[in-house]
């Protein structure tokens, strides 16, 4: 049986935390909440702070998986990144906002890293 999009969304994660690690980056948190916002994984890459967006889809019938990320989308990601800055008392870090789009085909994982997506 195929996945649906909750436990695609669930692999796709997984895939790009092995991914961003194999990278050589560390996650520092997964599914982070702050208000009503979350970021999918939160991870260190060298001195930077990254704050990963992860995108997956089963095809490209409706444009590419990092296509489906909206300005509002992009706001809640900030919001919330400010918002674990302020909890872990870093704000001084530098941080980026990338992306991670994740495409299903054949039983296949597709994998596209895009730093400073946003």
């Amino acid at each position: 049986m195929a996945p649906n999009s909750l436990q695609r969304g669930d692999l796709g994660e997984e895939l790009a935390a092995e991914y961003l690690i194999n990278k050589g980056y560390k996650i520092l948190e997964r599914k982070y909440r702050f208000e009503h916002a979350e970021i999918d994984l939160i991870a260190e890459d060298g001195e930077e702070i990254v704050f990963v967006e992860v995108k997956a889809r089963k095809s490209k019938a409706f444009g590419d998986a990092e296509e489906a990320i909206t300005e509002a989308k992009e706001n809640h990601v900030r919001n919330a990144a400010e918002g674990y800055l302020y909890e872990k008392n870093i704000e001084d870090r530098v941080c980026r906002f990338d992306v991670v789009a994740v495409e299903f085909h054949d039983g296949r994982a597709n994998i596209r890293h895009l730093q400073d997506a946003f």
